[in-house]
């Protein structure tokens, strides 16, 4: 059975308006079954850094402790945790066993910062780092997942310091999704056994999905998307999903892009 955990953590994303992810989390949750969902009680305060180059760190560590109490409290149902911003898939995989786990993640960007050279000190664009095992030691992995596990999907707004850091790291760009037999074939190729799926909404085309704090053009559709994952498990079972990045700036946005975000969880749970 799946199981929804709703995480309106804010706390890692760079956005001015990264208040808005709660108001998607909410918007997804109220479509959701109310018997196979939770929602957790995320601090509303920003937090510190803690000494760190990672801004509201404080409350990103609470938010972690809380993810990790409540999947381990139901360990053997599979979960879907929606966002919130992006880096609670990093919450939730450090809880799980990694050692025969491979990661599909779709997003725009490839989340490949560390502190060092992170240009907002935002976790959300550190976050695959982080389930690599690097970058700020209380948030990341140990062990990190391989680099030769990982699959990118989709990713087109990179910045400067990350290009070095996709090295070992196979990367499927947005117009090779309509080949699902090609993501599927990466996935396989990676050995592992079972797959967590993360997808921010961002890596999906403007012209399909607006509730997002900073589109990237040229993306996927949520056809190729969905039909991409729904391969992938054919071969290899979910260990969990994540759908995070919602950020309607109304309720009359949410609806209109709720659709969406329903056919990814439908292609997930």
């Amino acid at each position: 059975m799946t199981r929804f955990l709703i995480v309106p953590q804010w706390q890692g994303s760079p956005s001015a308006r990264a208040m808005l992810l709660t108001d998607g989390a909410s918007a997804i949750a109220g479509d959701l079954p109310r018997k196979d969902t939770t929602v957790l009680d995320v601090p509303l305060e920003a937090g510190e850094s803690l000494g760190s180059g990672v801004l509201r760190l404080s409350s990103l560590l609470r938010v972690r402790e809380q993810v990790r109490e409540a999947l381990t409290a139901d360990p053997d149902e599979k979960w879907v945790l929606i966002g919130g911003d992006c880096s609670i898939t990093v919450a939730a995989l450090s809880q799980l066993d990694t050692d025969d786990l491979a990661v599909l993640w779709c997003d725009a960007q490839p989340d490949l910062q560390v502190p060092e050279t992170s240009p907002s000190g935002a976790f959300s664009g550190m976050a695959l780092s982080a389930l690599l095992g690097e970058g700020e030691p209380r948030l990341a992995l140990s062990p990190g997942i391989p680099r030769d596990r990982v699959v990118t999907l989709g990713v087109r707004a990179v910045d400067e310091a990350e290009p070095a850091r996709q090295q070992g790291i196979v990367s499927i760009d947005a117009d090779a999704v309509a080949d699902p037999d090609a993501v599927a074939a990466a996935l396989r190729a990676t050995g592992a056994t079972r797959v967590w799926v993360h997808i921010d909404v961002d890596v999906l085309d403007p012209s399909e999905f607006e509730g997002v704090s900073s589109a990237a053009p040229f993306g996927v559709t949520v056809a190729a998307l969905v039909a991409a994952i729904r391969r992938v498990r054919d071969d290899l079972p979910l260990a969990g999903a994540t759908i995070a990045g919602f950020a309607p700036r109304t309720p009359v946005d949410a609806v209109q892009d709720l659709g969406a975000v329903l056919r990814l969880i439908g292609a997930v749970a």
